[in-house]
């Protein structure tokens, strides 16, 4: 099967291969292919496809991925300074809406940990979510191991609504208001 992000990218030169781009396919593939089959994903297996389901399956997950990339051309341009203030963006929202008596974003500059050095993988691949408590008992090394691979493999529909939500609320409040952002 031809990677769909490498023929994004032929396509598009001015921004090339960029790291990431291929796991935003995933969702596309999963969603698409899970028409064709049943039961756990481990089982699927792609010879069970015709190659004309194949070459469709490719097509529609190319088409999803470049209506989403549209939106957001400079996260995956040189240097990427899409996702570069989106970073900066989020510390500034962390270090806004976690106020409590030790915000996290203490906790993580307290132990020199910078957001760039975590978040810039969330935003490449379009995961975000934020565990205030479980972050402030990590040091270092703990914080970048547990940021780097965020622990969603058992997540429930109740934990996904939950995160949803929430982003839409920080959403709603900050997006159109730049000024809550100043400290």
């Amino acid at each position: 099967m031809i990677s769909q992000s490498f023929t994004r990218a032929i396509r598009h030169p001015a921004s090339g291969y960029v790291q990431g781009i291929n796991d935003l396919v995933t969702p596309f593939l999963v969603v698409f292919l899970s028409e064709y089959f049943e039961g756990d994903i481990d089982n699927w297996s792609m010879s069970d496809l015709s190659p004309d389901t194949i070459s469709n399956v490719e097509a529609d997950c190319y088409c999803c991925l470049s209506k989403l990339l549209d939106g957001m051309q400079d996260h995956y341009t040189f240097a990427q300074p899409g996702i570069q203030r989106l970073v900066f963006k989020l510390k500034e929202l962390v270090t806004r809406i976690d106020a409590a008596p030790e915000p996290v974003s203490r906790h993580l500059e307290d132990q020199g940990l910078d957001f760039l050095q975590f978040a810039f993988r969330w935003f490449n691949c379009l995961l975000i979510r934020e565990w205030s408590d479980k972050l402030q008992k990590f040091d270092f090394q703990e914080l970048v191991m547990f940021l780097q691979n965020l622990p969603t493999e058992n997540w429930t529909h109740q934990e996904l609504e939950m995160v949803l939500s929430r982003a839409f609320m920080w959403h709603t409040m900050f997006n159109n208001s730049p000024s809550h952002l100043i400290s």
